[in-house]
């Protein structure tokens, strides 16, 4: 689970070392950050020592137009797999909660949650990222890892620990510009910054009570046992 120094990115991590059944997940396969749109020369050499092939990419089209990825020429296969209905800005306008925008991103962007493991499970070292690497990429991470049959609490921790990984000064600036756009939104700091571990246990009693569990939700919508096997292979050893 270490935080690793890449110039330019930030909540840029491993989830290598957390205990699973049969033993615990690989350090090396699978990464998770917020947006690569700033990275330097220095964060690209970083990126490219880690050896990733493929970079997941869960923002729309217009995020990625307003902050493109600066990846430059490192050789990445980047997948595309937009995780929301509607604009970011309509969150705020409508003041969801985090619970709110969990269960919107579980129940329409079931498909892509599915791709997200597929993508995991067919090539490594693989990179899952968002803007932020908070809610589209912690619901997307904390899927897979449930479904490779790590322990529940360690997700649950491993989402939590963005909130202590965003930057200060990064926090300050968002909450400026939102707080005098959306002076109305209740839900503003936890949608901005917050990532209770309550949230994403919330996301799991929720799918439990609906599908079974984690694992189930993605076997409902097209998940493979084959794919499920194959996950476990990938990232615990």
């Amino acid at each position: 689970m270490s935080a690793l120094d890449v110039p330019g990115a930030f909540n840029f991590r491993d989830v290598g070392g957390l205990p699973a059944r049969g033993g615990e997940t690989r350090a090396g396969v699978l990464f998770r950050s917020g947006n690569l749109a700033h990275l330097t020369d220095d964060g690209r050499a970083a990126v490219a020592a880690l050896g990733i092939r493929r970079v997941v990419d869960l923002r729309d089209d217009g995020e990625r137009r307003w902050e493109p990825s600066l990846l430059g020429d490192l050789p990445f296969d980047v997948v595309h797999l937009p995780m929301f209905a509607g604009s970011v800005a309509s969150f705020f306008d409508d003041d969801l909660s985090l619970a709110d925008l969990y269960r919107a991103i579980v129940d329409g962007s079931a498909s892509r949650l599915v791709e997200v493991v597929r993508a995991v499970v067919t090539a490594q070292p693989v990179l899952v990222h968002c803007t932020v690497g908070k809610d589209r990429t912690g619901v997307s991470v904390a899927l897979a890892l449930a479904a490779a049959g790590v322990d529940e609490d360690a997700v649950i921790a491993d989402y939590a620990r963005t909130e202590a990984l965003l930057p200060v000064a990064r926090n300050e600036r968002i909450l400026g510009f939102l707080r005098g756009t959306y002076p109305h939104a209740r839900h503003l700091e936890d949608l901005a910054t917050r990532s209770p571990a309550s949230a994403m246990r919330g996301v799991f009693d929720d799918l439990r009570a609906r599908y079974g569990g984690p694992v189930d939700y993605l076997r409902a919508h097209g998940l493979g046992d084959d794919e499920v096997a194959a996950l476990r292979r990938v990232l615990v050893g």
